[in-house]
């Protein structure tokens, strides 16, 4: 009866939920990577990232590359499980830096529908509880790496 509830937390079903939310999260950051990869030199030359972004007093096109190279390459390597610890490690610089100085401190903010939660905050989370946690045995990681 304890092997149809799946409630053991251990061995095959921990594995199979890291891995399930290592390719979600990688596939939804990878789609705001990726749009920003295909719109690069006009989101390079908006006024946004002109103003609004700057990272060590670089403005427009390296701040973006930065975050297309965090967003979309990081998301790769992590839905692959290939260096994980060093993707989860930028994303969750990226989305910390958007979270603290992009919009400053806002968890939560005035909708349309009432109050909207800040989805780089909730990313920055699931990505520290990554780097706790591993990204388990399906991993290439684990392939390549484990002795």
């Amino acid at each position: 009866m304890k092997k149809l509830l799946l409630n053991n937390g251990a061995g095959f079903n921990l594995d199979l939920g890291l891995l399930l939310i290592r390719v979600m999260l990688g596939v939804l950051m990878a789609f705001y990577g990726y749009e920003k990869l295909i719109h690069f030199n006009e989101m390079a030359a908006s006024d946004f990232w002109a103003k609004n972004i700057s990272f060590l007093g670089m403005t427009g096109a390296v701040p973006l590359a930065l975050t297309v190279f965090a967003e979309f390459f990081c998301s790769l390597l992590l839905i692959a499980g290939l260096l994980s610890r060093f993707s989860l490690i930028v994303l969750a610089f990226c989305m910390a830096y958007i979270f603290l100085v992009v919009f400053p401190m806002s968890i939560l903010s005035k909708g349309e529908n009432g109050q909207e939660f800040n989805s780089a905050f909730t990313y920055f989370i699931i990505y520290v509880g990554l780097l706790f946690t591993g990204v388990g045995k399906y991993s290439l990681d684990a392939k390549l790496f484990n002795k």
